[in-house]
């Protein structure tokens, strides 16, 4: 009774709020917001187009500056939980997921009354889409999800696909996903598995690389090599020549005193880069192991340029891999796991010469936003494979699809023996990229997201 007496309640509250909140969007991440791009995103699309916006979520690393700087958003944080290990894991895991409702819902019954709930299903689907249906029947909201993966399925990861605590993550994914009223997702993969497992009908809008993602001028490459070069070793070049004292140099550039003018080092490493939540769904020892083979391919004589490699990113394995990283003594490769600033990231990938990308989808529906972008900044990738990975990586054409470190490790060999010349499979996946022309965010947002809103602004 006392149930009913809610639900009525919340309906009756609805009819009467329904006229409210016209223009304004709440964007929901209950996880960190700087680590969220695709839910920045939407946010300054919204903003862009007139709609006031609430984006709520943790605070842990900062955003982009363009939503910093955006007026019509406002930036509404969630204190972080910590502290709740007491008992058995799964008392504390219930304990976490009730603690973590009360404190959305109180959030979201807090802010300005919105018209819509864009709430990102994962990180974490339980508890946040109840708790998002619940404040938009509150509020007269509708609710929109954008489906990034599974949650039932990353928690298989740890504990195995029969683990009670997943069976009912899968079962409340596909009960309240189907209260929505709006769904996104990421593939067509996903679209296809969202209506045949959950009766969940959603429109595909696939990560699209913002703007600001492009290949970086060789003044600016230069400015940002000099910039980490003050805080890792990679960075700094391995020696001075005394033929001008004026010039200085990264590892990879050097600026004339007198003129200005920038050139690439004669002799200078590859930089490769690839970026990481230090995840289970991302085996990093894969790349590591094909590092090993590729020092071994220089001990035995082939004519292969050093490397640079730089893992970015936040994440709870992080300290392991780093500890393995430390293990490993190579003579012709450099590693380093910077957290780079929002706006350096991008500067970085337009500047390096090979995307590297370990994700492994949990589900095998989502694709690696961080190979979009990529993309966007025109850089080759060689991605591991899985399920539907040919959605955006296309073998042979833009980059290569490996299945283990020896297959790495031969693409690797095969890519670099002609670095830095103009020529090879490296120079016509970058010609590939530039003419191919994608579309930006904005454009694909216009397309897909904007109808769902009513198109006036």
């Amino acid at each position: 009774g006392a149930v009913l007496a809610l639900l009525f309640l919340l309906l009756w509250r609805r009819r009467r709020r329904q006229a409210g909140g016209a223009g304004r969007v709440c964007v929901a991440v209950l996880g960190d917001l700087g680590r969220s791009p695709r839910m920045q995103y939407h946010a300054l699309a919204l903003a862009r187009h007139g709609r006031q916006v609430t984006l709520l979520g943790y605070l842990q690393t900062r955003p982009h500056r363009d939503v910093l700087h955006s007026e019509n958003i406002r930036l509404v944080p969630v204190a972080e939980l910590s502290g709740l290990r007491v008992g058995p894991k799964l008392f504390q895991y219930v304990l976490k997921v009730l603690v973590q409702s009360v404190q959305l819902l109180y959030t979201l019954l807090r802010i300005d009354q919105p018209s819509y709930i864009l709430l990102q299903q994962n990180p974490p689907g339980l508890p946040s889409i109840a708790v998002a249906w619940v404040a938009g029947l509150w509020w007269g909201s509708k609710l929109i999800i954008d489906w990034h993966n599974y949650g039932y399925t990353i928690m298989s990861l740890s504990h195995g696909r029969k683990h009670p605590l997943v069976l009912i993550a899968k079962w409340y994914e596909k009960l309240f996903g189907r209260l929505s009223d709006y769904n996104l997702c990421v593939t067509d993969a996903m679209k296809k598995d969202l209506w045949v497992n959950f009766k969940i009908k959603a429109v595909t809008l696939y990560d699209k690389p913002a703007s600001y993602f492009k290949e970086t001028p060789l003044d600016l490459q230069h400015n940002l090599y000099m910039k980490l070069a003050r805080d890792y070793k990679p960075f700094k070049p391995r020696y001075y020549r005394a033929v001008n004292p004026s010039a200085d140099r990264s590892a990879f550039t050097e600026r004339d005193g007198k003129s200005g003018n920038v050139v690439k080092s004669r002799g200078r490493p590859a930089l490769l880069i690839s970026s990481t939540s230090w995840t289970e769904d991302e085996d990093f020892s894969v790349f590591l192991r094909a590092l090993e083979d590729y020092e071994r391919f220089i001990k035995e004589g082939a004519e292969l340029p050093a490397l640079v490699c730089v893992i970015t990113g936040k994440g709870p394995l992080k300290d392991y891999y780093n500890g393995l990283i430390q293990n490993l003594h190579f003579k012709h490769i450099q590693i380093c796991t910077p957290w780079l600033e929002a706006e350096d990231y991008p500067l970085l990938l337009g500047s390096a010469d090979l995307g590297v990308c370990l994700h492994k989808s949990s589900s095998g529906l989502d694709l690696p936003m961080k190979v979009v972008d990529m993309f966007g900044c025109c850089l080759p990738v060689c991605a591991i494979h899985f399920e539907c990975l040919h959605e955006l990586v296309k073998h042979n054409e833009n980059g290569l699809i490996f299945r283990d470190s020896q297959e790495l490790a031969k693409q690797l060999k095969m890519l670099f023996l002609d670095f830095p010349t103009l020529e090879g499979k490296l120079h016509s996946f970058r010609e590939n990229l530039r003419v191919s022309r994608q579309l930006r965010w904005d454009q694909s947002w216009d397309q897909i997201v904007l109808p769902l809103l009513g198109n006036k602004e």
